[in-house]
C-alpha cells in the first residue's frame, strides 16, 4: 500500500496514512480516463445551436412562376434550400450531447486518475481543513504553507461552506466534497489536496 505523509494546515508533518491499493495504487488506464473526460465534457455542452429549415423561414408561400413554358427550372418556393434566404438542410437543432459510460468503466477511470496523482507525487493529505469564517487570505496562507503554487483540487469529506467561500476567489483552486470527486476535476488540476476523512470516504465508495 502506498504511504503518504499527513500534514496540518501549517504544512507540518503530523503522521502517515496508508492508501488503499485498489483505489490509489492501480496501474492507470489512460484510455479509460480519456473516455471519462470526453463523456464529462460532452455533458457540459449546451446543445442550443439551431438553424431554420424551409418550413420555418419567412416567405415563399406562393409558387414563384408557373410550372411550364418559361424556359426556367421549375420552382415551388423561393424558400427552398437552393435559394438565397432559403431554409438550411440538415443543420444543427437543439439536442443533448450527454451519454453514459458503464459504471465499471467510470469507477476504473476515477481510480486511474487518483492513482496517477499518487504515482506523480501530486497528492497532499491534510489532517483536516476548516476555517471559523470565510477568509480568502487564510486559505491562500494554507496553500503557501503546503508549497502549492499551481492549480489545485481540494477535496473534503463534506462540503464546508467556509472552505468553499474562502477558496472561491483564488484562481485555479476548486473545492469539492468527496462524493463529488470526478475525473475531469482530478485531471484538470496539477495538485490534489485531500483531507484524511475524505480519503476514508473515497476508499469506502471505490474499494
Amino acid at each position: 500500500m502506498p504511504k503518504v505523509t499527513v500534514l496540518n494546515q501549517s504544512g507540518a508533518q503530523v503522521g502517515e496514512i496508508e492508501l488503499n491499493d485498489s483505489v490509489f495504487g492501480i496501474e492507470p488506464n489512460q484510455h479509460v480516463v480519456f473516455e471519462a473526460v470526453m463523456m464529462q465534457r460532452a455533458s457540459l455542452r449546451q446543445g442550443t445551436s439551431k438553424v431554420k429549415n424551409r418550413s420555418e423561414v419567412s416567405g415563399g408561400g406562393r409558387k414563384p412562376w408557373r410550372q411550364k413554358g418559361t424556359g426556367r427550372a421549375r420552382q415551388g418556393s423561393i424558400r427552398s434550400p437552393q435559394w438565397r434566404g432559403g431554409g438550411t438542410v440538415f443543420g444543427p437543432v437543439p439536442r443533448s450531447y450527454s451519454y453514459k459510460l458503464p459504471k465499471k468503466v467510470r469507477r476504473l477511470a476515477i481510480k486511474s486518475a487518483l492513482s496517477s496523482k499518487v504515482a506523480e507525487q501530486n497528492i497532499l493529505v491534510l489532517e483536516s481543513l476548516s476555517f471559523d469564517t470565510p477568509k480568502t487570505k487564510e486559505f491562500a496562507s494554507v496553500l503557501k504553507n503546503l508549497s502549492v503554487d499551481s492549480k489545485a483540487l481540494v477535496v473534503t469529506d463534506v462540503l464546508n461552506e467556509n472552505v468553499a467561500l474562502s477558496a472561491r476567489n483564488i484562481p485555479g483552486v476548486t473545492v469539492v466534497a468527496a462524493d463529488g470527486i470526478n475525473v475531469l476535476d482530478v485531471v484538470g488540476h496539477d495538485k490534489l489536496i485531500i483531507t484524511k476523512a475524505a480519503v476514508e470516504k473515497v476508499e469506502e465508495v471505490l474499494a
